[in-house]
């Protein structure tokens, strides 16, 4: 995606931090900057509810915005991306709490990024995003879109669950264990990163395969895999339950099958020319800072 399809900075769709009411006057200061620079504010109608407002439907608002805003933290963002994903719409993140990977527009920041944006000086990143879909013994079909990562854990607290493992047909693995993360390269610095997975750049065409506390004397590793492979899990003996970027939970029963390949068209978020990955790794995951060591 390219600056030339921000030509249009008219109107902006606005999603709020939910369960956070306290958050409307941060929205209001924040709705005043943008209308001061012309920009017209829609508001979803559930972020509306939750402080006392009248806002629009959803999709209304998407169809009708040139671009999206989180204002919470990264959760509100991967919700909205998530939900938005079929408009194709820009989305950018406005922090009401601390830096975060991807809302990473501060409240400080927000009139220097509005000048950026009408100086077409923002960049646009096409992040990868994950097309799944759960096959049910029944012949059901779930479906559903991913920007972080899909996890494959018991449903249970602490019970094992075991995945099958095949890319393109081909079964290559057994993971025994706490569970399987599948990260994009957007997601890496979240679960994936907890459970020992690797740091990837987010513009990386490749997902990655990470077990969770595998239970095995083998050395169970993470598998980066190219973005042009499908990946196809199914478990055995046990129920199971898939979760999406930590928001979204279905359950997995034996039989059923979880076919997991990089959807055909990315998420498109916005950011800050000056913003830089490695300096928010070093700052976040305090890299090179010797209080840390």
């Amino acid at each position: 995606m390219s600056q030339e399809l921000m030509e249009r900075i008219e109107t902006a769709g606005f999603i709020l931090k939910p369960e956070s009411p306290e958050i409307a006057p941060i929205f209001e200061d924040v709705k005043a900057r943008f209308e001061k620079r012309g920009i017209r504010v829609l508001l979803a109608e559930r972020s509306a509810r939750m402080i006392g407002q009248k806002g629009i439907p959803f999709e209304q608002m998407c169809k009708e915005s040139d671009f999206l805003v989180s204002l919470g933290g990264d959760g509100t963002l991967l919700s909205l991306v998530r939900r938005s994903y079929r408009w194709h719409k820009p989305v950018v993140g406005i922090n009401a709490g601390n830096l975060g990977f991807l809302a990473d527009v501060t409240l400080e920041e927000v009139d220097s990024f509005l000048d950026q944006l009408f100086a077409g000086e923002c960049r646009i990143d096409q992040r990868l995003m994950l097309a799944g879909h759960i096959r049910k013994a029944t012949g059901a079909k779930v479906e559903f879109f991913a920007l972080n990562d899909v996890v494959v854990s018991s449903p249970i607290p602490s019970k094992m669950v075991i995945v099958n493992a095949s890319i393109e047909g081909e079964r290559f693995n057994t993971y025994r264990g706490d569970g399987l993360i599948i990260s994009t390269p957007t997601g890496s610095t979240a679960y994936n990163l907890a459970a020992g997975g690797p740091v990837v750049y987010p513009l990386t065409r490749a997902f990655i395969l990470t077990p969770v506390l595998a239970h095995s004397l083998t050395n169970q590793r993470p598998l980066v895999v190219p973005a042009d492979f499908a990946v196809e899990l199914d478990t055995e003996k046990y129920d199971a339950m898939v979760t999406v970027d930590g928001q979204e939970r279905y359950v997995v029963e034996e039989g059923d099958r979880i076919c997991i390949s990089v959807a055909k068209e990315g998420a498109y978020l916005l950011h800050r020319k000056e913003r830089n990955y490695f300096s928010v790794l070093r700052d976040k995951l305090h890299w090179g800072d010797r209080e840390w060591l």
